[in-house]
């Protein structure tokens, strides 16, 4: 598996197996496939409320704990100093653990320094071995970043061939800080497993548009966490070291941006109200 190292040196494996909207009474199954078929990363979030099932496949797999690099997100409800810290260690007991590899605020909204104050110290305690954010725009991470002790060193967001974030990888790059995509299949959306210019790419290595999607993010540095809850397509998503994609395929994928979300816009004002409904 390929790595990339954070600003801390701490390496992190460039691809995973993400739980978003994995039911918690199958995560652990899904996991153990998962950890069966090679991956090394698991990312979840205390939003997903299955970070018990993550924990319950690893101490199963019988993999030494320090191989594998565990991600979660503290969400909104718990931001805050006092409340984040609190849900660190309650992250920390649901996934059996006493360090979590890479922990995220979740959202750019609510007291996100409180929250990232929090980060900062149970880094310090050797809780967490590396800290970030996710959803945060350039303006976001700009901020913050400038203005803590410790910048984030990862900003996981929406990122996928028709929404690619070049500037916003940029960016990141500026303050040393990874790009992580979540939607790296932009789950299925605009006709996404159907589109000509990655079908024909595809065919030239004999892979799948999925395929060809997840290498051109891999080759950019993008850390990529894609979810399948059937173990063929969990295999078939990791199986993409074997190829190159040439300058040209890079190029012309590059053409698909939209430089607009197939999800939500994080500075729209009813997206925030939907946030604030959330807490």
């Amino acid at each position: 598996m390929e790595s990339v190292k954070l600003s801390n040196g701490v390496e992190m494996p460039i691809e995973g197996y993400g739980v978003y909207q994995v039911d918690p009474a199958e995560c652990e199954r899904c996991v153990s496939d998962a950890l069966k078929v090679g991956y090394r990363m698991i990312d979840t979030a205390q939003a997903y409320h299955n970070e018990e099932g993550v924990g319950a496949a690893i101490a199963k797999s019988g993999i030494p704990r320090e191989d594998i690099f565990i991600v979660s997100k503290i969400w909104i409800s718990n931001y805050g100093y006092e409340k984040a810290k609190a849900s660190i260690d309650e992250s920390l007991h649901k996934l059996g653990t006493d360090y979590i590899d890479l922990m995220l605020l979740h959202q750019p909204f609510c007291d996100r320094y409180g929250a990232y104050r929090a980060l900062e110290e149970a880094y310090k305690e050797g809780k967490l071995r590396a800290i970030g954010v996710s959803n945060f725009y350039p303006d976001h991470l700009i901020d913050l970043a400038s203005n803590v002790e410790i910048p984030p060193m990862v900003n996981q967001v929406e990122t996928h061939v028709f929404d690619q974030q070049i500037q916003a990888q940029k960016y990141m790059e500026e303050y040393r800080c990874r790009i992580m995509s979540w939607g790296p299949l932009a789950e299925g959306r605009n006709n996404f497993f159907s589109n000509p210019v990655l079908e024909t790419i595809g065919a030239k290595y004999g892979k799948s548009v999925a395929q060809v999607a997840l290498r051109w993010l891999t080759q950019r540095g993008v850390i990529i966490i894609p979810k399948s809850v059937h173990i063929e397509r969990m295999e078939q998503n990791l199986n993409i070291f074997d190829f190159t994609l040439s300058n040209e395929d890079m190029e012309e994928i590059a053409k698909l941006d939209t430089g607009k979300s197939l999800f939500f816009d994080h500075h729209d004002g009813e997206v925030t109200k939907m946030f604030m409904g959330w807490r």
